[in-house]
Formats: structure tokens, sequence, C-alpha cells
């Protein structure tokens, strides 16, 4: 599977321990994320992470456009709901959250979901797109 991290920046040294906590699963999946977050996870972890922009730099953008093809499977967006945000940058994250809407993306925005949807992509119960649809997978 394809997995996206975006992470906010109070919540990046969360997603970094996230990542160390379930590096086992995760080295099994693609990773992309926005920039500082992908160096801390791969720093941390040793994961291959492909790397876009800073997220307010069009990175999260380029997650978007993925995510809008249909080349993620999973976005894991650590969100800090006690921090104000730039008007651009929380229009961008409801861009996010709406285009996995769309496209039927398992998406979480706090550790407590990630930690259920890692959990199913272990058991390997998020595998329902090759049968709705066997061209999502190559």
């Amino acid at each position: 599977m394809n997995i996206a991290l975006i992470a906010n920046d109070a919540k990046k040294e969360l997603m970094t321990q996230f990542c160390i906590a379930y590096c086992g699963v995760l080295s099994h999946h693609n990773l992309c994320a926005t920039g500082t977050t992908g160096k801390m996870v791969s720093d941390a972890t040793g994961l291959k992470v492909a790397r876009f922009l800073g997220g307010t730099q069009g990175g999260d953008q380029q997650i978007a456009a993925r995510i809008g093809c249909n080349e993620i499977d999973l976005l894991l967006m650590f969100r800090d709901p006690l921090v104000v945000n730039s008007k651009l940058e929380d229009e961008t994250q409801e861009q996010i959250l709406r285009l996995c809407d769309v496209h039927n993306i398992p998406v979480a925005t706090n550790i407590a979901t990630a930690e259920a949807l890692i959990h199913a992509l272990e058991r390997g119960d998020l595998d329902w797109r090759d049968i709705v649809n066997p061209k999502n997978r190559k």
C-alpha cells in the first residue's frame, strides 16, 4: 500500500514516535511524506520515505494530487486542533480530507485512529480496494 504522512509542527514528534512503534508494519509499504515529517521519520526509523516539499511550500498539495490520482491508499495526517493555522493551511487540509472522502481513502487525523488503521492494515483488513477495483493495484 502507498501510505502518506502529514503532521502539523506540534505533531511531528508524535508522528515520528508512532512510526518508530509501528516500523515493522510500515516497512512493508511505500511511504511518502511532506518534507520535515518525512525527514524526521526516515532519520528516526531508517524507513525509506519519499519526501515532498514542506507542507506549506506545496507538499500538502503534492499529496492531495496523488490522492486525486488514486496513488495513495492510506493517509495519516496528525493535526493539532489547538493551534490556529493560516487560512490557506486549513483550506488545504480540508481539501485533502475531502479528496479522501471522494476516493474512499482511509484517513487518521489523530493517533488513536492511526493505531486502529495500522492494526487493520497488519491484519489485512484494508485490502478492500483490490476487491472493489482491481485496477488500483499494480
